[in-house]
């Protein structure tokens, strides 16, 4: 099992580690995380009909955690652990496809808890989407008490494997069908998730091209630097007679873990993997150069970059693998120590407190989050997911219905949702073109008074301002700095999607004359029922910028959403006729 890209970890803080797809969950979970574990632990769900449903995917393996399993603090090895990752996932992967699978890339993975001697590790893994050739699976790791049953979450990871070609040529996998609201969810976000996989080497090339900042007195990095050789013998291979990816996976972490040692002259605690990335392939009898240095250390954490290079005989290296792990230093109260400064050998230099996005939650962070071209995929990705999530939920309860508009609410954790349902007799694609530039809103939304384009990012994103009318006589106005993501359909059982939040600029700092007013998450879901016909979705998790334009509607004083939503129906259906009127001239 070998293996390419991964998402990666969004932090604009050196000591935070918070992956993008952990971070969309807890900023719009569609269930706690406890509802979310239950519904990958347990492997039978009883759906509406009465029938017992069970994933036909889902692989689950249970270890007891024996000393030779431990590392010298008497906990489980991350590498042993990786290793049984890697086997479940691709178990998983092989019962779906049929045939003999590798692993393409791995994820970030952030590790909440270490794992004790006598505990009993559950990992269980199943495909969330299939694509071509290759599918992603999905992988929950819980660390479980035997004397007292209790359970609890270490890591949850993604895994992109590649089924083999056969005899018959490359096979073309079957897809994968959703059936229980998290499945649903997975299979969106999966779509989302290989988006970024897809341009990992450009984040590369980007981090590459930063620089970090030099310290006095720090430690050479090249004291840290570690080079080891490994002999892939026959234990060390699958049933492919490929290396083990979790195997390569484990001796790159044992390389850094003795790089990130010589730096702070202590045991560190892995915490996260950032970037796994396998560029081609390992066999029996390879000679494996597995090498490691810290390229930076912060107040409480450090980077080690690691690779991993094969050769048999007189041939050249052949890169195999690279990855990002990040260590801390555990005092006896399980606290982070303090770690000196590194100075950095090599130029370009990496740097761990790259400009990603933090999302937490909503108490914690302002909602707006900055924008950067540096972050620019990062805050897509979260903008998108976060409509995806929303997109999700079934638990909306309906207020009101006026000719086939509906409203509905939703209230959960202490948080605002609704969305505004309507058909209409234009074709989806069509829809989607109008509806995604913004600058045609006014046309039919009146609180859409004023929109320029701040900056077209590229063909998918694009930021607007955007100026609202105050609804108390005399009060202010609202402007907003919106970051607008469109996405096509990745396949049939995927909608049109136009994702909405606020981002912060500081060419475009708050006036005087207008409030600023900040969107979470919102936007469409355009839908085709037929070759004419669009059903489209408007979701938006309430924000006090935005509460004020609906609340009436809400309480059921009003349908102003109506008149907005007829109105929206009606330019689509205007432009419709005018482009086919165009086209007949």
């Amino acid at each position: 099992m070998q293996v390419l890209p991964n998402t990666c970890t969004c932090t604009n803080r050196p000591d935070l580690f918070c992956s993008i797809t952990a971070t969309s969950e807890q900023s719009l979970s569609k269930m706690s995380k406890e509802d979310n574990i239950d519904n990958m632990l347990d492997p039978l769900f009883i759906q509406e009909s009465g029938e017992v449903y069970r994933n036909p995917t889902q692989v689950q393996m249970s270890q007891i955690v024996l000393p030779c399993h431990a590392n010298h603090c008497g906990e489980l090895s991350v590498g042993q652990l990786l290793k049984w990752m890697d086997s479940t996932a691709c178990l998983s992967a092989e019962r779906h496809s049929g045939v003999s699978c590798v692993t393409a890339s791995v994820d970030d993975i952030n590790f909440e808890h270490t794992i004790e001697v006598g505990k009993v590790v559950n990992i269980t893994a199943k495909v969330n989407r299939a694509f071509t050739s290759s599918m992603e699976v999905g992988i929950l790791v819980m660390c479980e008490d035997l004397y007292t049953s209790h359970q609890w979450k270490v890591c949850r990871a993604f895994a992109t494997f590649v089924a083999r070609r056969t005899e018959a040529g490359k096979v073309q996998l079957k897809q994968v069908i959703p059936h229980t609201q998290m499945e649903q969810m997975e299979y969106s976000l999966a779509a989302e998730r290989r988006r970024m996989r897809l341009i990992h080497a450009e984040i590369i090339t980007d981090l590459l091209k930063c620089q970090t900042q030099e310290y006095k007195d720090a430690v050479p990095a090249e004291r840290t630097r570690v080079e080891s050789v490994e002999l892939v013998l026959p234990p060390h291979a699958n049933h492919q007679v490929s290396t083990f990816g979790g195997q390569i996976m484990a001796w790159m972490e044992n390389v850094a873990t003795i790089a990130a040692s010589r730096l702070c002259n202590a045991h560190p605690t892995l915490r996260t993997i950032d970037m796994f990335h396998f560029r081609g392939p390992s066999h029996i009898g390879d000679r494996l150069v597995l090498k490691a240095i810290v390229n930076n250390s912060f107040k409480h954490s450090m980077e080690v970059g690691v690779c991993a290079e094969a050769y048999k005989g007189g041939e050249p290296l052949r890169h195999i693998n690279s990855a990002f792990m990040t260590f801390e230093v555990l005092d006896g109260e399980r606290k982070a120590c303090t770690l000196p400064r590194i100075r950095p050998d090599c130029s370009p230099k990496i740097r761990l407190d790259r400009k990603y996005i933090v999302s937490c939650k909503h108490t914690e962070v302002p909602v707006s989050v900055p924008w950067d071209p540096s972050n620019q995929m990062y805050l897509s990705y979260n903008n998108v997911s976060a409509l995806k999530l929303m997109d999700t939920r079934n638990n909306w309860v309906l207020t009101s219905e006026k000719n086939k508009v509906r409203l509905y609410t939703l209230e959960e954790n202490h948080m605002l949702f609704f969305k505004v349902v309507m058909c209409v007799s234009v074709p989806a694609e069509q829809t989607f073109h109008l509806l995604s530039d913004l600058r045609r809103r006014k046309e039919w939304d009146r609180h859409y008074e004023e929109c320029e384009v701040i900056n077209q990012a590229d063909e998918d994103d694009t930021l607007y301002r955007i100026t609202a009318p105050s609804v108390r006589k005399g009060g202010k106005g609202q402007d907003f700095i919106l970051l607008a993501s469109r996405r096509k359909p990745c396949g049939p059982r995927d909608p049109y999607l136009i994702a909405l939040r606020s981002v912060t600029l500081p060419t475009h700092p708050p006036t005087e004359e207008c409030t600023r007013g900040e969107v979470l998450c919102a936007g469409f879901t355009i839908w085709e029922e037929s070759p004419s016909d669009t059903k489209i979705t408007y979701y938006n998790q309430a924000t006090p910028g935005v509460i004020p334009y609906i609340s009436t509607d809400i309480a059921g004083l009003s349908s102003s959403f109506y008149s907005s939503f007829a109105a929206c129906s009606q330019f689509l259906e205007r432009r419709l006729s005018k482009t086919y009127f165009t086209q007949r001239v």
